[in-house]
């Protein structure tokens, strides 16, 4: 019996740690199992709504930020019931989910109800009133465990959800984050570790080459805010988290379409008011930002400084297999999936990278970058639109990603490709103390997806005038490399000089690269579904584009050549930037200035040089998990239940034939 249980043991923690990504640690259904934490799984509503009649779309989307409201008030409910000292599940269901289940299931109700006032009553909502409760996992097994009386507190300034201080609680596991609420040490992964993705499809003759750039900042002026205008407009707070803005400057939930056409912008060509948005990054090193005690910051577990971004460009490029069309004004994407860690990762599409490693991209990890590297993010956005459409009930059925070969799905017709890459001067964290001595980094997050990187996503709302985007189509579509003055050069190879020397916002000489289309959250979608006409929109007498293959897997190409990258050691870095608190002015662009790196922060290999790599730009590369392989020590510690069980086994073996003995 012993050693039944112990082979037992070495099974479930076998199995525990297994899934995508190869460290991502998740289960058959793609959901991230290794979370260090427990956290509440509810089913998402809106990603089900694909037909909303407009007359009920403002209702919808404001109790779709109910639902969210009542699933962050349970999670705080469950967080404090941990730092308390735990409850068994039957208190757990009595006093937190089975309430949320009846307030889901009113809410629901409304959604139902508003709906079929408008049109046809959706069905099968009702079912996706009940939450799951997840309980906490082992964290990869490599994390520090946290003394009595520090907790999750980092830097000696923690805050949890609601202002309580995270001293003394010890619940949640080192390296949980200043807000008691992740990240943790697992989170990361050594970008040397991690393989080289696959070369980019060759492009076809009538590829349109071309790249067009837009220079709208860093944010350096401190635009924040937890609204989201897209998903939730009209509603306070509704992202839970708090987002970096660039380029329009009347970002915020009550922002009309005439408001955002009306406002100033940070572009540098004025044509360009688009709005530009995504979560912050912070370090959870102590500091109390203005949000430490407000919603969508410290209050529902985003917590600590936030970092401005040293880099940011934004560059749309062309297909690889034909000529591209137009963005209608005004339309609206999202890519990425906000709650990509409890909905599993199909609509995840975000990636990280290091200076001098991007043909190395991960989805699910955080990377530990060497010294001399800066981490990157990249966002790439949906390039196909249904021709009718500015947004969708579930902010997703309009737009679609092209397949590997550039091809849109049926009804589909390619646009422009937005492509974010976001620099950040932040140090590889110390993981062997939980990131006492250098910090961890993260997005913020709703609170109950526990900061994981995988949540990571941007939003975008086209706001340039009609002018300048046929600009951008012609430059694109003539395979010239254009930037914010409008000038750009290029032959038939998408080769030219670009728009010109990168400055301190970041945008440099980075479109010399040949654009390549992506695919992945998106291009799931069948054919048929995708093109499902909005109740609101009109009709279109544009050609229908080429039909993409049945069953494709996705893919994700990097689409430009970074600028070179903005450190090359310890000592040569950029002059810090003096605060990036919401709403205070900021000299310059680069970063706050980090702690040294850690002594167990990776360091570049010799085939891989960070000086070397710092003005060479990275190969093409593919978003997609990548497997991470540990070294010794953490095979050694994910085997020893499997020995433990085998000694117990031949021990009952063995016990076993000496019973017999004495019996016969």
């Amino acid at each position: 019996m012993l050693g039944g249980g112990g082979l037992v043991a070495a099974n479930v923690y076998a199995s525990a740690t297994e899934g995508w990504g190869d460290g991502s640690d998740t289960n058959a259904h793609g959901r991230v199992l290794s979370s260090g934490m427990a956290t509440i799984d509810c089913p998402d509503v809106g990603s089900r709504l694909t037909a909303v009649p407009k007359a009920a779309r403002a209702d919808v989307d404001r109790e779709l930020a109910v639902l969210d409201q009542q699933t962050t008030a349970a999670y705080q409910q469950l967080q404090a019931a941990g730092q308390a000292g735990g409850q068994d599940s039957d208190s757990v269901d009595g006093a937190i989910m089975n309430p949320l289940k009846d307030k889901r299931a009113e809410t629901i109700g409304r959604i139902v109800d508003a709906v079929d006032q408008a049109g046809e009553r959706p069905e099968g909502l009702d079912d996706l009133a009940e939450c799951t409760l997840r309980p906490g996992g082992a964290d990869g097994g490599d994390q520090a465990t946290a003394a009595p009386g520090e907790g999750a507190q980092q830097g000696g300034a923690g805050q949890a959800p609601g202002g309580e201080d995270q001293g003394g609680a010890g619940q949640a596991p080192a390296g949980a984050g200043q807000g008691g609420n992740g990240p943790v040490t697992s989170d990361y992964t050594d970008i040397t570790s991690v393989p080289p993705d696959a070369p980019n499809p060759p492009q076809q003759d009538g590829a349109s080459r071309g790249t067009f750039t837009s220079d709208c900042g860093v944010n350096a002026n401190g635009l924040f805010n937890s609204d989201n205008v897209i998903v939730a407009p009209g509603v306070s707070n509704g992202a839970h988290h708090f987002h970096d803005y660039i380029g329009n400057q009347s970002n915020s939930a009550f922002a009309s379409d005439e408001d955002l056409a009306n406002a100033d912008t940070s572009c540098v060509d004025q044509g360009d008011k688009s709005t530009y948005y995504w979560p912050v990054l912070r370090l959870q090193n102590g500091t109390q930002e203005r949000d430490a005690g407000a919603p969508g910051g410290g209050t529902e577990g985003n917590a600590g400084k936030i970092v401005t971004p040293r880099q940011v460009t934004l560059t749309f490029v062309g297909n690889p297999r034909e000529k591209v069309t137009a963005m209608p004004r005004l339309l609206r994407i999202i890519t990425g999936d906000a709650k990509a860690f409890v909905n599993g990762p199909g609509n995840a599409n975000a990636s990280w990278s290091c200076t001098g490693f991007e043909d190395r991209q991960l989805k699910d990890k955080y990377p530990l970058c060497p010294q001399g590297s800066d981490v990157v993010r990249t966002f790439r956005f949906q390039s196909c639109w249904d021709g009718r459409n500015i947004d969708s009930a579930n902010h997703r059925t309009h737009v679609a990603f092209a397949a590997e070969d550039g091809s849109c799905p049926a009804g589909f017709r390619p646009i422009p490709q937005l492509v974010q890459r976001i620099v950040y001067d932040v140090d590889a964290p110390s993981l062997q103390d939980g990131g006492r001595t250098v910090p961890l980094f993260a997005v913020d997050s709703f609170p109950e997806q526990l900061h994981k990187p995988v949540t990571d996503h941007g939003d975008f709302i086209n706001v340039f005038d009609e002018d300048l985007m046929r600009e951008m189509v012609d430059c694109i579509n003539s395979n010239r490399n254009c930037g914010p003055d409008g000038n750009g050069d290029g032959d038939d190879n998408g080769s030219g000089d670009g728009s010109g020397d990168g400055d301190d916002n970041g945008n440099g000489n980075g479109a010399t690269a040949t654009p390549t289309q992506s695919s992945g959250a998106g291009a799931t979608e069948a054919p048929g579904d995708a093109g499902t006409t909005d109740p609101d929109g009109g009709t279109s007498s544009a050609p229908v584009p080429s039909v993409s293959s049945a069953g494709e897997a996705p893919r994700t190409d990097p689409t430009t050549e970074p600028a070179p990258t903005t450190k090359r050691d310890a000592g040569d870095k950029a002059a810090p930037v003096t605060s990036a608190e919401p709403g205070s002015p900021q000299s310059g662009s680069g970063a706050p200035a980090q702690s040294a790196p850690s002594p167990s922060a990776p360091t570049a290999s010799a085939s891989a040089p960070a000086a070397a790599a710092a003005d060479t730009p990275p190969a093409a590369a593919q978003t997609q998990p990548q497997a991470t392989r540990g070294g010794l020590a953490e095979t050694g510690a994910h085997l020893w239940p499997a020995a433990i069980g085998t000694l117990l086994a031949l021990s009952g073996l063995l016990m076993l034939l000496r019973a017999k003995r004495l019996r016969y």
